[in-house]
């Protein structure tokens, strides 16, 4: 049975889909034909809940998602988000949630997506140079205006998601959480717990690292992201592959495959915890769905908790320009 989960007040499943790999970051993009039947087949599978983005391809993903299946807009929990933003005043890459750039942004999500409301809109990273209670209150008046039915937080600390909390409770927060990178575990899953927020851990098979979908970093493309990340270059990657192959192994002992005991690990760290894997792959969104209704016992689950974590993983998440946008805990 599918594990269900409550989230801005309505019950979904646990397992969402990410809905940046149609459009940015991951290997290759699909064509688009191929991007709209995968997130219809995601709807005719079960998913319902979609997460996806302003910045995604520019756009692009939210353009692709409300093609695919806004005309079943009753069958599905969406979210998008706002605060990224690219061009040449920012330098390149900034953060704006400043209150004008937050409705502007929303109203820009809206008519990409072809809907009049969402479910829950995140800001996408902490704006140092705006007041949380100023971001806040945009979200607050977007609430009001039926726009959205609540507000997000992604890669924030504890201490400002709670400071957001006592302007207008938050409704979730999102950060990348799988065995690898556990830096929630330092402040930000507890306080959601304790709040009554539900925490959503985007990239929960650690980027396709514990999907088998990665043997040799130097074959993905160049435009990849993770090409940019230390965990994946030529100095930590030997280490982690020597750890990601015996995770392999104790998943095929478990009979699940290795992102299933990714995604289950994730759960099983709170009834609160969600799980968003992206994938451009039809077979693997099924499999990453199956995941919830997998049953593993606590010490196979311990195994795999103990065998990657952020004392045996090699090289930080993040590249330094990458973590500079970063509020969420980090480790020494």
């Amino acid at each position: 049975m599918t594990t269900t989960r409550t989230i801005a007040g309505k019950p979904v499943n646990a397992i969402g889909l990410g809905c940046m790999n149609v459009a940015w970051a991951y290997g290759t993009a699909p064509e688009r034909g191929d991007a709209l039947a995968l997130f219809r087949a995601a709807l005719d599978a079960g998913y319902n809940h979609f997460d996806t983005a302003n910045i995604y391809g520019l756009g692009l993903s939210e353009e692709i998602l409300g093609e695919a299946i806004m005309d079943r807009r009753d069958e599905f929990f969406l979210a998008s988000k706002t605060g990224i933003v690219v061009g040449e005043a920012t330098g390149g890459r900034g953060i704006d949630c400043s209150p004008e750039a937050i409705t502007r942004s929303l109203d820009e999500s809206l008519r990409r997506l072809g809907t009049d409301h969402l479910d829950l809109f995140y800001m996408h990273r902490l704006d140092p140079e705006v007041p949380i209670a100023d971001s806040v209150g945009a979200m607050v008046r977007a609430i009001e205006a039926g726009k959205i039915g609540g507000y997000g937080v992604s890669e924030w600390s504890a201490a400002h998601v709670r400071e957001a909390h006592s302007v207008h409770p938050v409704s979730a927060v999102q950060s990348e959480y799988s065995p690898w990178t556990r830096n929630p575990e330092l402040g930000v899953l507890e306080t959601t717990r304790e709040l009554g927020i539900a925490f959503v851990a985007f990239s929960p098979v650690a980027r396709g690292a514990l999907a088998g979908a990665i043997r040799d970093p130097e074959a993905l493309p160049e435009s990849d992201l993770r090409r940019t990340m230390p965990r994946f270059d030529a100095r930590n990657w030997p280490a982690n592959l020597r750890l990601i192959e015996q995770f392999d192994a104790l998943a095929a002992e478990a009979g699940v495959t290795p992102a299933q005991l990714s995604l289950a690990w994730v759960l099983s760290r709170g009834e609160h915890v969600h799980a968003i894997p992206g994938t451009a792959s039809a077979a693997h969104m099924r499999e990453n769905l199956a995941a919830s209704s997998c049953t593993l016992a606590p010490e196979v689950l311990d195994r795999a908790g103990a065998l990657i974590n952020q004392h045996t993983i090699a090289g930080h998440r993040y590249s330094a320009k990458g973590q500079a946008t970063i509020d969420t805990e980090e480790f020494a």
